[in-house]
């Protein structure tokens, strides 16, 4: 197993990885200050004025220095609304990814360990799931949910809902993996050793398979965390995302769009550019560890 620091020095001689890495960083930090940095709280009535509607950045002719980069149809500051946005897609995704963990880990250990009509079973519905789009069983979730609870329940719990069907729309693609590498685990030395000291099942999956089988759950989840946030991102702009009083970036580049040809091109532009640099970077970063951490390449580097 690779130690802390070899991690660390493989790390720092990439700099495609150190880049993403600091690009990453500087979005957390960015989103987890915004209540401290931001020039203005967009959630707050009290702090907007639609006579500051469509101002462009202040470089360009109509701009004031407090918007620097424009403000929206609103009156909000585009900075300000990508500073919130950007935490409120990030909380989306990695809640999103923790609950596909908690189910597809779940379910993958039970079926690769216990094996049988039940690891079938699992598997087939596995399969069944990943024949059908993410995107698709969502839209049909959250506009069922929509219309049965109203628009003003929907907006209150948009967030929760989010999580959740995303969660469980993505949860095979951890089951696969976990199960695959629990029934390399299953056949080795230590597992009959932990059966012969009279271990239950279930403490052999949870303190013995189970540690042995996270690092390709690592690399899913650092991918997986990018996938959410796109579908997030793409569920706002089909207008069943983050409400229009708690944007998303998918949130604030929809709502911007149908102002790109009438020359407020700033409003879509920024939270645009903003995504693009946050998927990048978790993607970059997930490369990187798929090839660190895979035993094979580590050989050949």
């Amino acid at each position: 197993m690779m130690s802390a620091a070899e991690f660390r020095r493989r790390f720092l001689r990439d700099p495609t990885a150190v880049g993403a890495g600091i690009v990453l960083l500087a979005l957390v930090a960015m989103a987890a200050l915004a209540p401290v940095l931001a020039p203005q709280n967009p959630y707050d009535p009290m702090q907007l004025d639609i006579m500051d509607s469509e101002m462009p950045p202040s470089w360009l002719p109509g701009g004031e220095d407090r918007f620097p980069l424009g403000t929206d149809p609103q009156g909000r500051g585009v900075l300000s609304t990508i500073m919130y946005g950007t935490g409120i897609s990030l909380l989306i995704g990695l809640g999103a990814v923790a609950v596909q963990m908690l189910i597809g880990v779940t379910l993958g250990l039970i079926a690769g360990y216990r094996g049988g009509w039940l690891d079938s079973l699992l598997m087939r519905i596995a399969d069944i799931q990943l024949s059908l789009s993410t995107l698709m069983l969502a839209i049909v979730a959250l506009a069922v949910f929509s219309a049965a609870f109203g628009p003003d329940l929907y907006s209150d719990l948009a967030i929760f809902m989010l999580i959740a069907v995303i969660g469980v729309a993505e949860w095979p693609r951890f089951a696969r993996t976990v199960r695959a590498s629990v029934l390399a685990e299953r056949k080795k030395e230590y597992v009959d050793a932990a059966r012969t000291i009279g271990l239950s099942p279930g403490t052999i999956m949870r303190r013995h398979v189970l540690p042995n089988t996270l690092t390709p759950v690592l690399v899913i989840a650092t991918i997986q965390v990018a996938e959410a946030i796109v579908t997030e991102a793409a569920l706002s702009f089909l207008g069943l995302g983050m409400p229009a009083t708690q944007p998303s970036l998918g949130a604030l580049i929809r709502s911007g769009f149908e102002f790109i040809f009438s020359g407020a091109w700033w409003i879509t532009f920024f939270p645009a550019v903003v995504l693009i640099l946050l998927i990048l970077s978790l993607n970059l970063l997930g490369d990187w560890l798929r090839d660190t951490l895979n035993p094979k390449l580590r050989r050949g580097a």
